[in-house]
């Protein structure tokens, strides 16, 4: 078992990689009386063709990824795993997202039984005509209860615009079309294909002991194939966003924006990592809660709230700005005015260094916290960053003023939601 040290946290992470490819990470605490365990693979939405073999190729239905979640939850011994997990008094759930797909529990007692019946059940597909027929009309009604939900209908409209060819534009769930011509042959192509050892982790964060952790994964996963992975077919997308503006009508209180910058990373010479904090220092510079640009839209007061993220692809990051506001034309004026100025300086670089490093202080004695960043770790990086202060501390305001030079601030999307006529 590998012992990595989390640097300047004083916490240790515990890898192991069974030799059937199944990386484990486990972070043990001393002072919680809590676990949360996640049994994870690597295959998402954004998979929509790929090939077992040179001889074949698979495009099965969109939103095939999370079809699959849902009916790992329907077992043949008829044991429903909400149920088993609800009486010890444990929560499971589980989630379906572009890149990957997480099945989890988490509570505070009978951690092995847990752990084992977790890896099991996900282990134990069960797809026939008539079951995969029910879901349908089960998924069908969840998406369309999300075709009535303006921040998700907001947040579709913006990736559309800034993806011509991505899977990235595509809701995760598929549409309901799609999803109608679903079969279980499908089903078990996809879990066949991608929920397999070598495209797998279990992440465990808590109360539990690593020991009889291990054994468990051993026990339960230990005999199962390392498989070749398919090949994903790689979807060309071109450089500049697909559409430059947009405007939708919802009913909505107050108007909706969402703005996407789109940038291809080609030629940023940044590894992945590094290249995020990068970027991530330069938002938070730009939009962050103490940016000059927030206090300037409160002041005027055409907005209260504003939400940014990035987004990781291949050969691109994106960086999606949404807010609630009283005047979207004025709003997306100053964000671009924000945008073409970009200015930054060594003390608000220096001010948010120092921030970010209490940040991960503070992160690690917080379970919850802990798993959402590992978890984005090994997903986005395949793998636990275990010095992020030190790469922190080393962050030069030289570095990313050379990466500001490189980025094009035009090449944005614009979204508008406004109210619908009654």
């Amino acid at each position: 078992m590998k012992t990595i040290n989390l640097k300047g946290l004083e916490m240790n992470v515990y890898e192991e990689q069974l030799e059937n490819g199944l990386n484990v990470y486990m972070i043990p605490y001393e002072n919680k009386k809590n676990y949360f365990i996640s049994y994870a693979t690597y295959y998402g939405s954004d998979v929509v063709e790929f090939s077992p073999s040179a001889k074949e190729t698979i495009k099965p239905p969109l939103g095939i990824a999370h079809f699959l979640e849902h009916k790992m939850f329907e077992q043949e011994s008829g044991i429903d795993p909400f149920t088993f997990f609800s009486e010890s008094g444990t929560d499971s759930n589980a989630s379906t997202s572009f890149d990957s797909t997480q099945y989890i529990c988490y509570g505070t007692k009978h951690f092995g039984n847990n752990l084992r019946y977790l890896l099991s059940f996900v282990n134990s597909p069960y797809y026939t005509d008539e079951n995969v027929e029910k879901e349908k009309g089960i998924i069908a009604e969840e998406l369309n209860m999300y075709e009535d939900m303006p921040d998700f209908k907001l947040d579709m409209g913006i990736r559309e615009c800034v993806y011509k060819n991505h899977p990235r534009r595509i809701d995760i769930g598929g549409s309901v079309e799609e999803i109608y011509k679903i079969t279980k042959e499908d089903l078990y192509h996809c879990y066949e294909n991608f929920y397999v050892p070598n495209n797998m982790f279990v992440l465990i964060v808590g109360s539990f002991d690593k020991e009889e952790a291990l054994r468990i994964i051993q026990d339960e996963l230990g005999k199962k194939k390392k498989k070749t992975l398919p090949k994903i077919t790689k979807v060309k997308e071109p450089i500049k966003v697909n559409e430059k503006e947009l405007t939708m009508k919802a009913t909505v209180e107050i108007p909706k924006v969402a703005i996407g910058l789109k940038v291809p990373t080609k030629d940023l010479e940044l590894k992945d990592f590094e290249l995020d904090l990068y970027l991530s220092m330069l938002s938070t510079i730009l939009f962050g809660s103490s940016s000059a640009f927030k206090e300037r839209v409160r002041e005027s007061k055409i907005v209260n709230s504003i939400y940014t993220e990035w987004e990781k692809i291949e050969d691109f990051r994106t960086f999606y700005l949404t807010a609630s506001t009283i005047d979207p034309d004025q709003f997306i004026k100053e964000v671009k005015k924000e945008l073409s100025d970009h200015k930054v300086t060594e003390k608000d670089f220096n001010r948010i260094k120092k921030v970010w490093i209490a940040s991960e202080v503070r992160m690690i004695d917080n379970i919850d916290a802990t798993v959402s960043n590992m978890y984005d770790d090994i997903i986005k990086y395949h793998g636990i960053i275990p010095n992020k202060i030190d790469k922190i501390k080393a962050m030069k305001l030289k570095k990313l003023q050379d990466l500001i030079e490189k980025i094009d601030f035009t090449n944005i999307s614009t979204v508008k939601m406004v109210q619908k006529k009654k």
